[in-house]
């Protein structure tokens, strides 16, 4: 369903094919530490946690890092991690890709996507 989604989206013009990171990466920080920590390790070497470790996440196939144990409909998403991708699962992880084990209700602020969504891009 996502893939379906995007490939949508991308046919109508409405997602860059190579989206430039438009956030705020300190802002995003400090979203993401409020947000996602308690769940999602950052750092070269953090063991996974309830959700996957998401160091160099950018660019990254969608349920594919491993040692973590991904859901069957992450694994079969087709998404692969990108500004464009990760806002659209972050405003609703369950609508995003239906059968996700993400507890998450999501993240209403484009702007608070778009700032984690540059974070993330730093962690390189």
């Amino acid at each position: 369903m996502a893939r379906i989604l995007i490939t949508l989206a991308l046919a109508a013009g409405t997602l860059a094919t190579s989206p430039a990171i438009a956030g705020d990466a300190k802002a995003g920080q400090t979203v993401f530490k409020a947000k996602c920590a308690m769940c999602h390790g950052v750092a070269a070497n953090s063991p996974a946690g309830i959700g996957p470790r998401l160091f160099k996440v950018m660019g990254r196939k969608a349920g594919t890092l491993p040692g973590f144990t991904y859901s069957a409909a992450m694994k079969a998403s087709g998404l692969t991690w990108n500004a464009d991708t990760l806002s659209l699962y972050l405003a609703n992880p369950q609508k995003a890709v239906r059968g996700n084990r993400m507890p998450f209700a999501g993240l209403p602020s484009a702007a608070d996507r778009d700032n984690i969504a540059a974070y993330l891009a730093t962690l390189r």
